[in-house]
């Protein structure tokens, strides 16, 4: 059994994928993986086998990927926010687990980080640390943790940086893995080949 985390994950799945689509017909988080999962719902199977509780955090409209990201055993939330970028997103997904003390925040374009480097990242926020991240190859990728003296900097976050300046001014706990997942995610229908 995977290890079970206190943490609540946070799903980003409110982006407009205009890379992998530029006309806007289909979703790039409803793009089948070889093992028949679509893009979304692997990104969070993985997430909630570590994490009791998931928050997906999807745009208005996006009906079918709420109903997939449901399916998969994630609470949605749509927020018409989304359209002002990543931070408001993620801002919303803290705001919806008003009761947590920690996040894992994870892509939803990102189907292929290992279970075991979202446990360690898990584990090292349950363990106290502030901020956890995996890094390949001396590069950081996803998911990314957050304790609880960063709540109010999360709910305040807006535009599409992210949290890129709060993982910027404070310590952060490297977890150096083997997984080269953390860096793979899904921007053109060219990146789905070998997922």
């Amino acid at each position: 059994m995977a290890y079970a985390s206190f943490a609540t994950g946070v799903l980003l799945a409110a982006g407009t994928g205009s890379r992998f689509d530029p006309e806007g017909l289909r979703n790039k988080l409803l793009a089948p993986l070889s093992n028949g999962r679509c893009v979304a719902h692997e990104a969070a199977h993985r997430l909630l086998l570590v994490v009791p509780n998931v928050i997906a955090v999807v745009r208005p409209g996006a009906d079918a990927l709420a109903h997939v990201l449901n399916e998969a055993g994630c609470d949605v939330v749509f927020s018409a926010d989304t359209a002002r970028g990543m931070g408001a997103s993620l801002a919303v997904g803290v705001g919806a687990a008003h009761e947590s003390e920690s996040w894992i925040v994870a892509l939803a374009d990102m189907p292929r980080i290992a279970v075991a480097t979202i446990e360690a990242v898990a584990r090292a926020i349950d363990e106290g640390a502030s901020l956890a991240a995996p890094f390949h190859e001396g590069q950081r990728g996803h998911p990314v943790g957050f304790g609880l003296e960063h709540r109010d900097a999360l709910l305040a976050l807006d535009g599409d940086a992210g949290a890129r300046a709060l993982l910027s001014a404070h310590p952060l706990t490297r977890i150096v893995v083997d997984d080269p997942g953390i860096l793979r995610d899904v921007d053109t229908p060219a990146d789905l080949n070998g997922m």
